[in-house]
């Protein structure tokens, strides 16, 4: 999935709009960790404790925002955006959002085609002009052998 800042994607053009999709997530920190990052914060710096928690909830959140645009058929999102905030005291928000889209890179000649779109359409082309694999025969399953009658004497 490609994500950008942007509204638009250099060498694509957008196909489709779905609209927006976000992940969230709400987060409490726990009070041994929350101490510790005060007692850090007392002589400066890094709060390790903090910075990988809030790491991990955006690893969260933008999972959860790909997720629902693949649910949606988009290929991309554009206009991607972070948002934090405080709730409480001891919980934190944080949202990812933006606008979930399906693209399709610029070829060669095309107004605005970049070495990266050129370079996709020109692989998608030879995957399509690729002979198809030839398929394996399944085996045939074997009939079980029929029983004889019994012969009578």
């Amino acid at each position: 999935m490609l994500i950008v800042t942007s509204n638009e994607i250099p060498g694509h053009r957008i196909d489709a709009v779905f609209g927006e999709v976000m992940g969230l997530t709400v987060r409490s920190r726990d009070i041994g960790s929350q101490m510790l990052a005060g007692f850090r914060s007392l002589g400066g710096g890094e709060l390790p404790e903090m910075t990988k928690a809030l790491y991990e909830s955006r690893q969260e959140v933008m999972a959860r925002m790909v997720n629902e645009a693949q649910q949606r058929g988009a290929n991309a999102i554009v206009a991607m955006r972070f948002d934090t905030s405080e709730m409480g005291t001891n919980w934190t928000e944080v949202c990812a959002y933006g606008t979930a889209v399906y693209v399709l890179p610029l070829g060669e000649g095309e107004p605005g085609a970049t070495g990266q779109s050129i370079y996709l359409t020109k692989t998608a082309a030879q995957q399509q002009s690729a002979p198809p694999a030839q398929p394996t025969q399944p085996a045939q399953p074997t009939q079980p052998a029929q029983p004889t009658p019994p012969q009578q004497f």
